[in-house]
């Protein structure tokens, strides 16, 4: 029997062979950001953090107030797939809605 590429006495020529472990890498991540457009509604940007990104109320003003006073505001991290799927569901609302709000994505 080999262990570690040696073989055991008494064996009947078994090997035994350590085995490799692969790490797993994450996924890099990516921002999510609401840009200020002078249309789009504070009602309508809180109703969409609300129903796309899940947040609170509070967060959702908070957020909201950024996107205002500072022209955007960062709406959450996520994998590259999710990231663009909300960017696109924010698109999609507000294409329904008739609002130009914008979402962009970047790498965090």
């Amino acid at each position: 029997m080999l262990i570690n590429g040696t073989t055991m006495p008494g064996n009947s020529g078994i090997e035994l062979r350590e085995k490799k472990r692969h790490k797993l890498k994450e996924p890099e991540e990516y921002r999510v950001i609401l840009l200020n457009d002078d249309y789009t509604t504070m009602e309508f940007v809180v109703e969409v953090l609300i129903i796309v990104f899940h947040k609170n109320e509070e967060d959702a003003v908070r957020i909201m107030l950024d996107v205002h006073q500072k022209g955007k505001g960062t709406v959450g991290v996520y994998p590259f797939d999710i990231a663009q799927t909300k960017a696109s569901q924010v698109h999609n609302l507000a294409r329904q809605n008739k609002f130009p709000l914008k979402c962009i994505v970047e790498k965090a």
